[in-house]
């Protein structure tokens, strides 16, 4: 354990150094900026960050002043982080103790914090919910003890450092199950249900009051999410929150957020649930679409009777220059938010 405590400080120590955000250099007399961190949920994944930066990627403030990007974010109007977790990944990153970096700094800053199981070496997702490989060969038993001790290992990581999660994700997109090919819902949503269930009750033991999300791709499609959610309900699945994901095409997104909103609204009346809407993105040289997209969509869900709808978070919003292929950040080729990340402040 002491150890694995030196080797986060290094990772902590060595964590590129960058100027103070604009906001916490304020002007003589003028008084330093106060961060609501309570209410509807604005964050952001931001699981490629610590790789971003070991690449030499660099974040700017509005007026071009390198900013540390986690600050940044909270300087933007962003109150919450979320950071996914895979088993062992080749690379590195994304394991545990990376996940851990991030949280420490995130928790610093005073930040929310939510944890994405993703239960897979890699990305767990509609196409892919590939089993550890460490994994592979176990029965149903077995494979609900192991999601059941990966889940606490984890998350025994953050209490042992003063970090509560007030969100924790069991499973990544699963509309379609988890663990392919035991607990995929077209061969048994009974053992999707106890694989499901294992992540909820080790969740609950080390965290009891932390939220448990089943999150599913398709936030506009609402014949998935009853689908899904009715044959949990069946199988005595357990969760607390439905999480969505939500990705429009840019000439479509009014229809989206009717759809995604219309579904919301049904998940709460059919489960009593509350939701999550736990990923966002649009192109970012789409950006003035994709800032119309979002205050649309968040003055809707922030409109929810009975503050049924938590929040939402922007994946991956700092990305840029085409980061491993991916252009749905909300940074421009220079490493400056785009005209989207307003609706976050305002």
């Amino acid at each position: 354990m002491k150890l694995k405590n030196i080797l986060i400080s290094v990772l902590l120590l060595t964590t590129p150094l960058y100027a103070c955000s604009d906001d916490e250099n304020p002007s003589p007399g003028k008084e330093p900026p106060v961060y609501d961190m309570t209410g509807f949920a604005k964050g952001a994944d931001i699981g490629w960050l610590t790789e971003m930066e070991k690449a030499g990627k660099k974040f700017y403030s509005g007026t071009g002043r390198e900013t540390e990007c986690i600050s940044l974010l909270r300087d933007l109007g962003m109150n919450s982080i979320r950071l996914r977790v895979w088993v062992n990944p080749k690379d590195g990153w994304c394991n545990k103790d990376d996940m851990l970096v991030k949280a420490i700094r995130a928790n610093r800053l005073g930040m929310r914090l939510m944890i994405a199981f993703h239960y897979s070496d890699w990305w767990a997702d509609p196409i892919q919910q590939t089993k550890p490989a460490a994994w592979n060969g176990m029965d149903m038993d077995e494979l609900q003890i192991a999601v059941a001790n990966h889940t606490k290992e984890v998350l025994n990581e953050l209490k042992s450092h003063s970090i509560t999660p007030e969100w924790v994700q069991v499973g990544n997109e699963t509309g379609f199950g988890m663990l392919w090919e035991d607990g995929k819902t077209s061969v048994s949503m009974e053992n999707y249900a106890k694989l499901n269930n294992a992540g909820y009750d080790a969740v609950k033991e080390i965290f009891p009051d932390a939220k448990v999300i089943v999150h599913v791709q398709g936030g506009d499609n609402n014949s998935l999410f009853r689908s899904l959610f009715d044959g949990l309900k069946a199988n005595n699945g357990k969760w607390d929150i439905i999480g969505m994901s939500l990705y429009p095409l840019k000439d479509i997104w009014q229809q989206a957020n009717t759809y995604c909103i219309a579904n919301i609204n049904d998940m709460i009346s059919r489960y009593g649930s509350e939701v999550m809407i736990c990923e966002v993105g649009m192109p970012w040289d789409a950006a003035e679409v994709c800032k119309l997209f979002l205050s649309d969509l968040i003055t809707k869900a922030k409109a929810i009777p009975n503050d049924k709808c938590l929040g939402i978070f922007y994946w991956e919003p700092q990305s840029y220059g085409n980061w491993k292929n991916y252009t749905m950040g909300a940074f421009d080729n220079n490493g400056m938010p785009t005209i989207a990340m307003d609706v976050f402040k305002e």
